[in-house]
């Protein structure tokens, strides 16, 4: 019996071939190409992702600009805001920022006076939204450039109608108000004109930007000129301290003068009201209280009708008929009230023994 082998390849076409075979095959013929086209799709995926996947952030807005379709949309419905977007890899998207933006610089002015000072300003402003197109095709990203030039040349005038000392000390205030109002009513005179693909379009600049303030935050002089304002100033103040002391020393003379018409016043109505007879009471009643107290102390009776030397009059001559004064001690006084002694139990004091006479030389 003769055996014959065949191939797998080699086995004839009427025989049915399965078909796991049939894709076992065709992957294996094919996969070398797909694994080349899904390397290059990737990559053509890293390129242009950053180019068709864009992000605007918080706070922004985004402008359109179509290589192919015109260039910049110019219709405010068609800002791209916050959030995710996709666009065509060959256009571009061109972000704004729409939160109040503070920009501060320094800037060189006159004035009046013809004194050259620095002056540093801070300006404060927010985009509006609906004309951002219209800023962008005319001006560009660079529209800060823009403004802060054109304010300080307001700003410029409008120091040059003050002296160098109003702008460094007094005026600051109306300054700033005075720049900001110039600076909307330029803004109002400026236009933003353009052509789009529907028809040409003029905008004001007030339209596109809402000032807020223009601070001025620091002036710089030269420093003789400071120096004398500083001295001018504190001259001016001693000035008004000398002016306090006159009115100071007025108020006190008047003052002196109420005080010394009081004074007489209550001598005169004193005097009238006061009698002999009301100042001997006052002087028992002081004589009185001075024995009362429980310190030790010398009481000296005597003067004019009895009362206490300190409070008589002791400036007058004595007469013949007033009494040297005697001095007394007294015990300080017991801390309980002793009671009175009857008379009937006071004993009689003893009585003086005769004196012999004297005898006869």
């Amino acid at each position: 019996m003769n055996v014959h082998v065949w191939s797998r390849d080699a086995l004839p076409s009427s025989t049915p071939v399965p078909r796991r075979t049939r894709w076992r095959r065709f992957v294996e013929r094919s996969l070398p190409t797909v694994v080349i086209y899904l390397m290059i799709a990737t990559l053509v995926c890293v390129v242009l992702f950053p180019h068709v996947v864009k992000t605007v952030p918080s706070g922004h807005v985004g402008v359109l600009w179509k290589r192919f379709a015109g260039g910049t949309v110019l219709n405010p419905r068609e800002l791209k805001d916050e959030g995710l977007h996709f666009i065509l890899p060959w256009d571009e998207l061109f972000l704004y920022d729409l939160r109040v933006q503070s920009v501060t610089d320094t800037y060189n002015a006159i004035s009046s006076d013809g004194v050259s000072l620095t002056a540093t300003m801070n300006i404060r402003f927010r985009l509006k939204h609906d004309s951002i197109p219209a800023l962008h095709q005319v001006i560009g990203p660079d529209y800060i450039k823009l403004l802060g030039p054109g304010i300080a040349s307001q700003m410029r005038e409008v120091i040059a109608g003050y002296t160098a000392e109003q702008v460094y000390s007094t005026a600051r205030q109306e300054i700033q108000e005075k720049i900001r109002e110039r600076t909307v009513e330029r803004l109002g005179d400026k236009m933003m004109e353009g052509e789009s693909q529907a028809a040409s379009y003029s905008v004001a600049m007030r339209d596109t930007i809402i000032l807020y303030d223009t601070l001025l935050y620091g002036i710089e002089l030269p420093a003789a000129v400071a120096l004398a304002i500083n001295r001018k100033t504190e001259q001016y103040y001693i000035s008004e301290e000398y002016k306090f002391r006159v009115e100071r020393e007025k108020r006190e003379s008047e003052r002196k003068k109420i005080e010394a018409e009081g004074i007489r016043e209550f001598q005169t109505i004193v005097s009238q009201g006061i009698s002999p007879s009301y100042l001997r009471w006052r002087g028992i009643e002081a004589t009185l209280q001075l024995s009362q107290s429980t310190n030790s102390k010398v009481v000296i009776i005597g003067g004019k009708d009895g009362l206490p030397i300190i409070l008589g009059n002791v400036d007058a001559p004595p007469s013949a008929t007033d009494t040297p004064p005697k001095e007394r001690s007294t015990a300080p006084t017991p801390a309980t009230p002793l009671e009175p002694t009857p008379p009937a139990g006071m004993s009689k004091p003893a009585e003086k023994a005769p004196t012999p006479p004297a005898k006869a030389q």
